[in-house]
């Protein structure tokens, strides 16, 4: 077998003892563990105010359209980081110009969905 193949078998034999110790803690912990149902753990839990009405209440689209934006531009910055730094070490090998026009391609973008997002009313909060 190559050296290859066996760096493979060697992450499949790690991967599988990890399942295989969740695997274990769980089931210890099912049999370990004290099991009293009452009525009032069941009920939802209110920040220590009695709960009034059901437990299920809808939430709102925006919320996750703003979490969706926020990954949007944080995902953005993890790529800009990197990119600024090395910027001297791509300038000084010839690729400066290009690099440069590639990020300002890649913010235009960017910048481009969230003028979209700005016309179709997405972030107004009503």
């Amino acid at each position: 077998m190559t050296d290859y193949f066996q760096d493979y078998i060697t992450v499949a034999a790690f991967a599988a003892l990890g399942a295989v110790l969740v695997a274990v803690a769980m089931g210890l912990s099912a049999v370990v563990r004290p099991n009293r149902p009452t009525k009032v753990k069941a009920e939802s839990y209110e920040c220590g105010i009695d709960p009034v009405g059901g437990a299920w209440s809808q939430t709102q689209i925006r919320y996750y359209v703003f979490a969706l934006l926020f990954l949007i531009f944080d995902v953005e910055a993890v790529f800009i980081f990197p990119w600024a730094i090395k910027l001297n070490t791509f300038a000084d090998a010839g690729f400066g110009l290009f690099i440069l026009v590639e990020m300002f391609i890649f913010i235009a973008i960017l910048v481009a969905g969230l003028v979209y997002a700005i016309r179709k009313g997405v972030l107004t909060w009503e």
